[in-house]
């Protein structure tokens, strides 16, 4: 199908370039003390809001393609909004109406997993909790449930604590349902009163999603390397039972000092009587990742998957090779690489997205942000799709992530994508350009208030620089974010105070910056307005009509 764009009737753009600014994780709460956003200065940002143009946007649920809207929006989601311009159905969705309709089942991927698991172990690995930002226990309980009655006698689960997407210290309550169904499945899996046959369902490994395993963007491989031994090998510390081994680094932590919530917890083992790994790999098991999201599923994906993988070696301790293990994930992760080749359920097929009609068109862009989120304003923004689309009209920059703790340095590099974005709008080449800062979110993940406020005071900084710089060029600034997280960053119940470290429900701000505007347009959003809805109000205030199918401008003529 050949893409084209239209001019705008009415408008044919400014002189200038036009920037889009996505402050990941700046969401829209009532003011207060939890709410890092309103607590720091920010001038330019408050001027925005209380500008003429200026509206507020939903990036949760529904408007992202999430079941309800009790789910939290992701960056994952948000971007793919953003770039699409329209709602497809995402990852929880979707793995929803695979195992609703039983499709997930009879997915001949799903057989082979099944046929090795009943010579062998079936594992699945997966971040452990009900946050449906990566996964769903419930996922993880109907995998178990079907394996158990298809024949599977021996399955071993490797949890990745969460904390992030839910409370702090929550791992112990799921830790807890999830023994709970394996009990079940053991003695009765069938549901038919006829006993267990003898299955042995176990948690075999585990630990913080950002201690192991589930790095992104190629940003910590060590990381990824800790997961794959322990999940593996059963190489970390050895406890007789997972509650057992949280208890005690909480316990570890809290007399430290630390504090650490799941996400940063070691990662552990659980042994029999004998002290012997109960669930390390073997030649011909099969191994599921149950994670439904893409960034933090890649590399622990090409660990197991690639026959010629590079990025740490494989061996055993003794130097034995890696176990030769079936491998498949809930959906493909990355399209274009097929990471991974095998997988049970298709993420939604994107076409048509913002970039690929503006290369049509000829129109000359760029896409700037950190490791950590550099994918996001180009993998998810372009449709989950990798690499460029045309690299003659396209400049991607990507500038290295720390490797810290994020509220120890809690700028990141916020004012380095900043001084990138100025050297590209001054040059002249480029008609459109996106950035994303990713300290509201990063740093917001941390719980750490003081540090997201300070977080929020640079970003701030940035955007004023900015504001002053398309002021200079007679273009347009376009400023949203993909999901709330730095606007509430604890909870209080009884005068006792939890820091939130997950993302929130809250809407994110819209505005647009136009220092030639005198009234050409106005603020129109539909009542339904979400993340979906800034692709064609992009296309409006760039000089062109936006493709018919595409969620409704925000702004009308």
């Amino acid at each position: 199908m050949a893409l084209a764009l239209s001019p705008h009737p009415s408008f044919a753009g400014r002189p200038g370039p036009v920037l889009l600014v996505i402050a990941d994780g700046v969401g829209v709460a009532p003011s207060g003390p939890s709410n890092a956003v309103s607590v720091a200065a920010t001038p330019a940002l408050d001027g925005l809001a209380a500008g003429e143009l200026y509206t507020e946007l939903a990036a949760h649920g529904p408007a992202v393609g999430l079941p309800s809207d009790d789910d939290m929006g992701n960056s994952e989601v948000g971007h793919n909004a953003l770039g699409a311009g329209r709602v497809f159905a995402q990852g929880a969705k979707l793995v929803n109406q695979a195992i609703a309709s039983g499709a997930i089942f009879d997915s001949e991927v799903w057989k082979q997993a099944i046929e090795h698991g009943r010579a062998g172990t079936l594992h699945l690995i997966g971040l452990h909790s009900d946050g449906n930002v990566h996964s769903h226990n419930d996922h993880l309980y109907a995998l178990l449930r079907e394996a158990a009655a298809s024949g599977v006698t021996s399955a071993a689960v490797h949890i990745l604590h969460d904390g992030r997407d839910v409370p702090a210290r929550s791992a112990l309550t799921y830790i807890e349902a999830t023994e709970a169904v394996l009990a079940e499945i053991n003695a009765d899996g069938d549901g038919d009163g006829g006993g267990g046959a003898g299955r042995n369902f176990r948690i075999a490994s585990g630990g913080g999603r950002m201690s192991i395993t589930m790095d992104r963007y190629g940003a910590d491989w060590p990381m990824v390397e800790r997961g794959y031994r322990c999940h593996t090998y059963g190489e970390g510390r050895a406890f007789a039972s997972a509650a057992e081994a949280v208890e005690t680094m909480y316990a570890e932590a809290d007399a430290s000092g630390a504090g650490t919530g799941d996400q940063y917890l070691g990662e552990f083992v659980i042994v029999d009587d004998d002290g012997l790994p109960v669930g390390t790999m073997h030649d011909g098991d099969a191994v599921l990742l149950y994670n439904f999201r893409g960034d933090r599923s890649i590399e622990i994906s090409r660990a197991y998957e690639e026959a010629d993988f590079a990025m740490f070696d494989r061996a055993a301790a003794d130097g034995s090779p890696a176990p030769d293990v079936v491998f498949a994930g809930m959906l493909q992760y990355d399209g274009d690489a097929l990471v991974p080749k095998q997988y049970l359920v298709s993420p939604p097929a994107i076409d048509r997205t913002m970039s690929e009609y503006l290369c049509a068109a000829g129109v000359r862009t760029f896409a700037i942000s950190e490791t950590q989120k550099y994918g996001h304003v180009t993998y998810f923004w372009n449709g989950n799709r990798s690499g460029y689309i045309d690299q003659s009209l396209e400049t991607y920059i990507e500038i290295p992530s720390d490797n810290v703790e994020f509220d120890t340095a809690p700028a990141m590099k916020v004012r380095e994508i900043t001084a990138e974005a100025v050297d590209l709008l001054r040059s002249g080449e480029y008609r459109f350009g996106r950035l994303n800062f990713p300290s509201g979110d990063m740093v917001g993940h941390t719980g750490n208030l003081e540090a997201t406020v300070e977080a929020m005071g640079v970003i701030d900084e940035c955007m004023s620089a900015l504001i002053d710089l398309i002021k200079e060029l007679d273009g347009v600034l376009v400023y949203t974010a993909d999901h709330g997280n730095a606007d509430i960053m604890y909870t209080e119940h009884d005068g006792v105070r939890s820091p939130k470290t997950s993302h929130t429900l809250s809407p994110v701000p819209f505005a647009i910056y136009d220092p030639n505007y005198d009234g050409e347009y106005h603020m129109a959003p539909p009542a339904d307005a979400g993340l979906a809805n800034v692709a064609a109000t992009l296309f409006n205030v760039l000089g062109y009509e936006a493709p018919a199918d595409y969620r409704q401008s925000l702004i009308q003529f």
